[in-house]
C-alpha cells in the first residue's frame, strides 16, 4: 500500500533502529539519561532557547506549554482549525482549566488584527487573555506556513499587551526547509516552541518543548503530573537525535513530491484543490463530482492500493514523507489519472 494517510504513519529505518540499540541510557526522572540530556542541549542550542524539554508526543508538548502559561479561568487565543482546538481532546478544558477563543484565520493563520479585536478588557466580567497558540505549518490549512512578517507583528502585539505566545511548531521543520527561515529566527518571537520527531522525521515517537529555563521548569512539573515522566527513554530519544542528523534536509523531497502528486490531483475530474496551500507536505482536495462523496474515493483508492484520509464530508487529505518515495509518487500519480483523469 502506498500510505498517504499522515507523516506519522513513517517508520524508523534500520539505519535509526541500530542507533537507537546502541544509546546509552539512564533515568530520566533523574536527569540521569545521557542521551535524552544531549537531544535536549541540542534542540534547545538550534532554537537560540535556554533550555529544552522531551515529551511523549505533540498534544503533550502543546498541553503541558499552556498550562505552565495560565491559570486555571484564562483564556487561550489560536486559530479556528488549530491542533490545539480540534485534536487534543479538549484538553485545555480539562487539565489547565483554560477557555481557548478560536479564530477563522487565513490559512489556519489569525491576523493581528483579529486577534487584538478579542483581547479581553480588564474587566472582571471576563477571562483574562493570557496566551496566544500559532501553528507552523498548519495541519488542517494543509500545511500552509504562517508568514514570518505577521508572526512579527503579533508577538510585538504580544510584549506589548504582556501575553504570552506559544507556538504549536510540531512541523516547523516543514517551514524552515521550505523557506530556508531558521529555526532559531522563528522561535525568537514565541515564549515556548514545540517540534515533533515522529513526523516528518520519521522518529517512532516523542515531541519536545523549548523555552527559558524557568518556564521549562514548570514545563517539567505538568509533564510529571500528566503521567509523562518516563525512566531509559534514551533509546527514543536517540531515533529523535539520528533523525536530527539525517531527515531535516530530505524534507525538500516530500514537499516535491506534494507539488507532483497535487498537480495530478489538479488535473482530474471531480477535485478541487487551492495551489496556493501546496507549500510543504500536505495537500487537501475537495471531492466536486456529486457521484462521489469523499468516503467513496478513499475506498476506490484503497482498493488500487492507496490510503488516503477523509477530512469532513467532501474534503481528502495526502500528506508526502520519507516512506513515500519518487516511485511511489510516480505508480499513485498512474493510479489516480486513471481512476479519475
Amino acid at each position: 500500500m502506498i500510505d498517504f494517510r499522515s507523516d506519522t504513519v513513517t517508520k524508523p529505518t534500520q539505519a535509526m533502529r541500530e542507533f537507537m540499540v546502541k544509546a546509552e541510557v539512564g533515568d530520566d526522572v533523574f536527569n540521569e539519561d545521557p542521551t535524552v540530556n544531549e537531544l535536549q542541549r541540542r534542540v534547545a542550542r538550534m532554537l537560540n532557547k535556554d533550555a529544552a524539554l522531551f515529551v511523549t508526543s505533540g498534544t503533550q508538548a502543546n498541553q503541558v506549554s499552556v498550562q505552565a502559561h495560565t491559570q486555571p479561568g484564562e483564556e487561550v487565543i489560536c486559530d479556528y482549525h488549530a491542533h490545539v482546538f480540534n485534536y487534543e481532546a479538549g484538553a485545555a478544558g480539562m487539565l489547565a482549566g483554560v477557555q481557548l477563543h478560536p479564530l477563522l484565520g487565513h490559512y489556519g493563520h489569525p491576523s493581528l488584527e483579529q486577534i487584538s479585536e478579542v483581547v479581553r478588557p480588564a474587566d472582571d466580567h471576563y477571562p483574562r487573555t493570557r496566551l496566544i497558540c500559532l501553528e507552523n505549518t498548519h495541519n488542517r490549512a494543509g500545511g500552509t506556513i504562517f508568514p514570518l512578517e505577521e508572526i512579527k507583528r503579533i508577538s510585538a502585539f504580544a510584549k506589548a499587551k504582556g501575553l504570552k505566545m506559544h507556538l504549536d511548531g510540531a512541523r516547523l521543520w516543514n517551514a524552515s526547509i521550505a523557506t530556508g527561515i531558521s529555526l532559531a529566527e522563528y522561535a525568537q518571537y514565541f515564549d515556548s516552541v514545540s517540534l515533533c520527531f515522529s513526523k516528518g522525521l520519521g522518529a517512532p515517537l516523542g515531541s519536545i518543548i523549548t523555552g527559558t529555563q524557568e518556564f521549562i521548569q514548570r514545563a517539567h512539573y505538568y509533564r510529571k503530573a500528566y503521567g509523562g515522566g518516563t525512566r531509559q527513554v534514551g533509546i527514543v530519544a536517540a531515533a529523535c537525535l539520528y533523525a536530527l542528523d539525517h531527515n531535516i534536509t530530505r524534507l525538500q523531497e516530500d514537499h516535491l513530491h506534494a507539488r507532483m502528486l497535487a498537480e495530478a490531483l489538479g488535473g482530474c475530474v471531480g477535485f478541487k484543490l487551492d495551489k496556493n496551500a501546496i507549500q510543504t507536505n500536505i495537500i487537501i482536495t475537495e471531492v466536486t463530482n456529486s457521484e462521489f462523496t469523499a468516503d467513496k474515493v478513499v475506498q476506490m483508492l484503497k482498493e488500487k492500493g492507496i490510503l488516503a484520509l477523509t477530512v469532513g464530508n467532501s474534503k481528502i487529505r495526502f500528506v508526502t514523507h520519507m516512506d513515500v518515495d519518487r516511485a511511489k509518487i510516480d505508480q499513485a500519480i498512474k493510479i489516480i489519472t486513471s481512476l479519475f483523469g
